[in-house]
């Protein structure tokens, strides 16, 4: 998943789950599954109804308390939200906490409905970003008996808190969801306080190696956080992730060069070493810096932690 959700502009319309292997440990008897969760809050009534991203309604005649989880920001949600012991299934491509890895299985490139069904969940997340390539392998989890919630492909952060505060709701931790969102707000906060009378910073961002190097426009996520850390976008006279030329970045010649992913060895100094690039104020300035892939993109608990990444990597000065 790792070089799926660096290059997810590129592979989004492609990205659909499958099959995965091996059987989860989270095999407590569903009474002391209850027990555990009521006394965690007792703020939900069920039966509940709740509308998801494809405007269906998905009834929860109980708490869920075996949760299968189709996306990895889904699932650092259900695991911040303290779910570690109900989640009996993630993709392939979870790699956030270490404790989802050891999951079952249950996503790669196609959605696994035999596998799914027979670890008899009580409630299935899936994700706007899969709805429609994996719409019959939903209807066909529905159809089944298993609720299906499709959350929202957030495309900001106000979306991201409501994504937080819905599996909360739906898990019986509206508390714990808000804490969350009210510490991520903190978070925001604090950072955008420290860059605030900065000497603002040009900056561009690519997302995946040449010979077709990406970056983020305007109406990204990342033009989003670079809003929030008071840094100037030298592509957001574009929308949307495109493709962008070598000489044309030369060209924009940005004080800072962000990197936002990880599958290339070495790729700082590989981008240092690239023909006329040694002129750039970034490089003679040695302000090449990788962020972490994951915060930066992934609509989750950790994405506060990524703005504040983004910021350190431009005005490491004002964190000090």
């Amino acid at each position: 998943m790792k070089k799926l959700w660096q290059l997810g502009f590129m592979l989004v319309m492609a990205f659909t789950l499958l099959v995965g292997c091996g059987q989860s440990d989270s095999k407590k008897p569903e009474a002391e599954n209850n027990k555990t969760t009521q006394s965690a809050n007792k703020t939900a009534t069920y039966p509940m109804t709740v509308t998801d991203d494809t405007d269906n309604k998905v009834e929860f005649k109980q708490e869920p308390t075996k949760i299968v989880s189709l996306m990895p920001s889904n699932t650092e949600i259900l695991f911040a939200l303290g779910l570690d012991d109900h989640v009996i299934g993630v993709t392939d491509n979870d790699t956030y906490p270490e404790a989802a890895t050891k999951k079952d299985k249950v996503g790669g490139m196609e959605l696994n409905i035999e596998k799914i069904i027979s670890l008899k969940p009580d409630a299935v997340f899936a994700h706007g970003m899969i709805a429609e390539s994996a719409k019959s392998g939903i209807q066909q989890l529905r159809d089944a008996g298993i609720p299906v919630f499709v959350v929202k492909n957030a495309s900001n952060f106000e979306e991201t808190y409501d994504s937080i505060k819905t599996i909360g709701k739906i898990t019986n931790r509206s508390a714990k969801a808000d804490q969350i969102v009210e510490d991520m707000k903190a978070k925001v906060k604090d950072v955008q306080a420290k860059v605030a009378d900065v000497k603002k910073r040009n900056v561009f961002v690519e997302n995946s190696d040449e010979p077709e190097i990406y970056t983020a426009g305007k109406d990204t996520f990342m033009q989003e956080i670079l809003n929030l850390a008071n840094v100037k976008n030298v592509a957001d006279d574009q929308s949307g992730w495109f493709k962008i030329d070598p000489e044309e970045i030369i060209k924009r010649d940005p004080d800072v060069y962000l990197i936002t992913y990880n599958y290339v060895p070495n790729i700082v100094e590989k981008v240092k070493k690239r023909q006329g690039f040694k002129d750039l104020k970034a490089i003679k300035n040695d302000r090449v810096v990788q962020v972490d892939p994951d915060k930066t993109s992934r609509p989750g608990p950790r994405l506060a932690e990524g703005l504040e990444e983004v910021a350190k990597a431009v005005y490491p000065e004002a964190f000090k």
